[in-house]
């Protein structure tokens, strides 16, 4: 559930030096040697799995789960964490799936990518898409029914998005679609119900969408206007995240009723994670805007990515619920740092 895979000029995942090989000594004799090997390619499938899977962007899935469920008024519970991990094999099956779906244009745009080059046999990747569908699906099965009927749609919404729509106008609308759900998919873990949530999935299925557009350029480069409408998209979520949201379909008192109640600190800590949102994702998207190159397009899409936690984390502080924010908001420094050896795109 993230925009197209980068064009040649995206950083990717490189292998860890080596050193040179080395005869091995007397004591060790021939068995050391091949051990030695043999790890050497377990490593380097290792690295090419977690760059197929962008394991980078895993960090931007538990706060979706995490929002979701703090509009429900309860703590997050085991059923929350079921939530989460349905989320992560179902991101993690469209991560597969996107490169089994694009293997024929990687083979000539991508080639460094794991299937053009070989790291990864194709067959390998599409039952890897299958299995952690079934797995996400299951998890969210345990969850309880009304969160299954989230999952299922989303899954398919994933498997649409890579194997048909991607291309086509609708693939933005599609990958906001699969993000609000998995939102939501947080929420009828936790409560039993996405109506609460549903002001929340809205907030992210817009900066999804906006992100999705502006990844169409990544390859090519493009017209400064989806960055510049992204970047306008921001400040609007930005400002939004400072208001209280209603509950569909109730009165102020009502929902205020229902509400968890708000530690002290949340509307601060909101108002620092909007900001944090802003810089995060807007300033790449400005320096797009101003040169819509496919290096700074790219870069621009990889910051939307990542400004996704801050996003998600203002939404949990604006519902109140000061711990998942603070839990969420920890992910950013991990993600910044495992996104600079494995892109997120």
């Amino acid at each position: 559930m993230t925009p197209r895979p980068p064009g040649p000029d995206q950083p990717t995942m490189t292998s860890p030096p080596q050193s040179p090989p080395q005869s091995p000594s007397p004591s060790q004799g021939p068995r050391a040697g091949t051990a030695s090997g043999a790890e050497a390619r377990a490593r380097a499938r290792g690295w090419a799995w977690a760059e197929l899977l962008r394991l980078p962007a895993l960090f931007t899935v538990p706060g979706d789960a995490l929002a979701g469920a703090a509009t429900t008024g309860n703590r997050p519970n085991p059923r929350t964490l079921l939530a989460i991990a349905s989320s992560l094999c179902l991101y993690e099956a469209g991560m597969a799936l996107n490169d089994w779906a694009d293997q024929a244009e990687d083979a000539l745009e991508r080639p460094h990518r794991p299937l053009p080059s070989g790291r990864i046999r194709p067959p390998a990747a599409l039952v890897a898409a299958g299995a952690l569908t079934a797995a996400g699906l299951a998890l969210a099965a345990r969850a309880g029914r009304p969160a299954l009927a989230v999952a299922a749609p989303l899954a398919a919404t994933v498997w649409a998005y890579d194997l048909a729509l991607k291309r086509t106008p609708a693939g933005p609308a599609a990958m906001a679609t699969a993000r609000g759900l998995d939102l939501l998919l947080g929420a009828t873990a936790t409560g039993g119900s996405a109506r609460p949530a549903l002001p929340s999935a809205l907030t992210l299925a817009t900066h999804t969408l906006a992100v999705t557009t502006v990844s169409r350029g990544e390859t090519r480069g493009g017209s400064p206007l989806a960055p510049l409408a992204a970047l306008a998209t921001t400040g609007t979520l930005a400002w939004t995240l400072t208001r209280t949201p209603q509950a569909p379909g109730t009165t102020p008192s009502r929902y205020s009723a229902a509400a968890p109640a708000r530690h002290p600190a949340a509307d601060t800590l909101r108002t620092v994670l909007a900001a944090a949102f802003v810089a995060t994702s807007g300033r790449p998207l400005l320096h797009a805007a101003l040169n819509p190159s496919p290096p700074l397009t790219q870069r621009a899409v990889g910051g939307g990515i990542r400004a996704m936690i801050p996003l998600q984390a203002a939404l949990a502080a604006r519902s109140g619920a000061l711990a998942s924010a603070l839990l969420t908001a920890a992910l950013a420094p991990a993600a910044r740092r495992f996104a600079r050896k494995v892109s997120v795109t």
